[in-house]
């Protein structure tokens, strides 16, 4: 199955993925040699674990973010972001995300993701989603086991339930959490980050570096950001393997300013065009645009 909503997130949260059948391999498939491309490749490995993660947060409870989402060249849509209320423990993080009349004939997308993540560490507790594409409706539940590093996943396409369980070694994220943690990293230059993550129901790894410090011109305004470029690679088939680029502000907000990844269309970008918080006058976009793809 492939999801709907993920691609897009995945630009933001760092790491992008290829297009996965909707259907699970045949035994004749899966017994299969390996094509000698998917031989060839290998799974980075993470040489250094996260570092602790600066405090405080450097978002609160109802921040709200909204970007556009551009893709094949013209904008494609919607995508917002809100931190949600904290629930049993959690901090929840919605996320929605609709392509517009004219992407839409293209694929039409109208999702809805729910990252709930430990308030302190921000890592993954659960991670739901609920997307119509193209008449096709799909729901996925997530759970994180980091004692087992595993996660169960419960999925429901054209009505028809099934389930995996995939694993991981290092930090396991999911693909909305995943921007939260970065807006709290010790940015500086050379920084290795290095994750697993779940999307699509696989598990993919994250790994990259803080590029350098950049000064970035938006419709929102002018800002100075850390730029993160790394690879996504599928841990049960490396081969599948995007590069992904992700700016985020050097300020105390940590706002997700950029990313630009890939998905099985090709190349898709989202750009943060809004910005409010609860008592907080917000910041839209009316300025000038400088940032070179």
């Amino acid at each position: 199955m492939r999801s709907a909503l993920a691609p897009l997130l995945f630009c933001l949260s760092s790491a992008a993925w290829a297009q996965i059948p909707d259907t699970e391999p045949t035994a004749e498939h899966a017994a299969a040699p390996a094509a000698p491309a998917e031989q060839a490749a290998s799974v980075p490995q993470c040489v250094q674990t996260l570092p602790p993660l600066r405090a405080p947060l450097a978002f609160t409870t109802g921040e709200l973010l909204e970007f556009d989402l551009d893709a094949l060249g013209a904008t494609a849509g919607k995508m917002s972001m809100q931190v949600q209320k904290k629930q049993n423990g959690s901090l929840p993080v919605q996320v929605k995300v609709q392509t517009n009349s004219f992407f839409s004939k293209v694929r039409r997308v109208d999702a809805t993701a729910m990252s709930y993540l430990h308030p302190k560490t921000l890592r993954s507790f659960r991670y739901t989603e609920d997307a119509t594409e193209n008449e096709v409706h799909r729901t996925v539940d997530a759970a994180f086991n980091p004692s087992k590093r595993s996660v169960r996943v419960d999925w429901m396409q054209r009505g028809k339930p099934g389930r995996n369980d995939v694993s991981y070694q290092h930090e396991g994220l999911d693909v909305a959490g995943a921007i939260y943690m970065m807006r709290q990293l010790p940015m500086k230059e050379g920084l290795p980050v290095c994750f697993d993550v779940y999307g699509v129901r696989r598990m993919w790894r994250m790994a990259g570096t803080v590029l350098k410090r950049e000064h970035v011109s938006l419709p929102i305004g002018e800002f100075e950001a850390w730029h993160l470029s790394g690879t996504a690679v599928r841990l049960d088939r490396p081969s599948m393997r995007r590069e992904v680029h992700v700016w985020i502000t050097d300020d105390e907000r940590r706002l997700p300013l950029a990313a630009l990844g890939a998905i099985d269309l090709g190349t898709v970008r989202a750009t943060l065009t809004s910005y409010s918080r609860p008592g907080e006058k917000s910041q839209q976009a009316e300025g000038k645009e400088s940032l070179k793809w």
